[in-house]
């Protein structure tokens, strides 16, 4: 893949640079939703990448690259691998086994429930975004074009 992207194709540049936003709202509603029904933060998390990877390739890598930094998308893996284990260790803390999250709120359960996995929810979106940004910035343009 080269740096210049499309080229001049102003067709898939418009309607791509149009519905990356609804692509990204649509993920988050997923990672948002995924305890009650279908989605989570797996599905989201990659839908997400998706929309950031579709820029990449639309506006071109070396674009790509200034909007979605690897460094970023690192940290954004780091992040959701913490915020998913610091929600499991936050329920032993407060007496509880691994994710039990009951004991977050004793006598709420229903409430400690909602906001943990929605907590897990954010981790895997966030873990699974970065990794996949990353191993996209990683492999894309590696050959010489």
């Amino acid at each position: 893949m080269s740096g210049r992207g499309c080229g001049g194709n102003l067709i898939i540049k418009t309607v791509s640079g149009f519905l990356i936003p609804f692509i990204q709202l649509f993920a988050l509603y997923l990672a948002a939703h995924g305890d009650l029904g279908p989605g989570g933060g797996f599905q989201g998390g990659t839908i997400f990448a998706a929309s950031l990877i579709l820029y990449a390739i639309v506006f071109g890598l070396d674009e790509g690259r200034e909007k979605v930094y690897e460094k970023a998308a690192g940290v954004m893996a780091a992040a959701g691998v913490l915020v998913f284990g610091g929600i499991g260790l936050l329920c032993m803390a407060a007496g509880g086994s691994f994710l039990q999250y009951s004991s977050l709120l004793p006598g709420k359960v229903k409430t400690a429930y909602h906001l943990g996995i929605y907590g897990v929810e954010i981790g895997v979106g966030l873990a699974v975004a970065g990794a996949l940004l990353l191993l996209f910035m990683k492999t894309a343009g590696s050959r010489d074009d």
